[in-house]
């Protein structure tokens, strides 16, 4: 590595057991979130070119571990498709298992209602909404990106979860307070 290089011994040695932690919750357990963080080693390693900053070497690992744990997540779904091709291959039957046409328009119908309650959040509170909690980005990136502190961030990631909430609740039961106030505005 040259002069300006970051150490990447002395980064992982520091952040490593920070990001595992975060790969227990993320993974489900903590043999995933090993197998996980060793991958997200590896390619942080690869790319370490693309890192800016030293101090930001934490939230860049946390986000490969995140992308290699859904990856992983991913395949681990695709396994018994994969196994019911090949069990069809050998000429065996399988019973259908997969969910109804009642499920499946309930399911339809509830992410509807999901992209309509975001849809429907003031342009402030969606784009941070949609950054954070669909893209999974981190705080202090969204907050960058949109040009606000991080505690406004917040305050508006606060706001927007409850404002889609309350849209899911009117859409779902029926009954939802006549008015939220959010600042002296009220929202429908």
């Amino acid at each position: 590595m040259g002069h300006d290089a970051p150490d990447f011994e002395a980064l992982t040695r520091q952040h490593k057991d920070s990001v595992y932690r975060q790969m227990i919750r993320v993974c489900g357990n903590r043999e995933d979130a090993e197998d996980v963080l060793i991958e997200a080693l590896l390619k942080a390693y690869r790319h370490l070119d693309q890192l800016r900053e030293s101090e930001a070497f934490r939230a860049w690992l946390a986000q490969i571990a995140r992308r290699v744990c859904w990856q992983l997540k991913e395949q681990e779904s695709l396994m018994p498709l994969l196994q019911l091709s090949t069990l069809q291959d050998e000429g065996q039957e399988i019973a259908a298992d997969d969910p109804g046409p009642e499920t499946q328009a309930t399911r339809r119908q509830m992410k509807q209602l999901f992209d309509e309650a975001i849809a429907s959040l003031p342009a402030g509170y969606r784009s941070v909404y949609e950054l954070r909690e669909i893209e999974d980005r981190p705080g202090d990136e969204v907050a960058l990106k949109l040009g606000i502190s991080r505690a406004a961030m917040k305050s508006r990631l606060h706001r927007a979860r409850e404002m889609v909430r309350a849209h899911l609740d009117r859409a779902l039961v029926g009954e939802m307070p006549k008015k939220i106030l959010l600042g002296g505005n009220s929202w429908k």
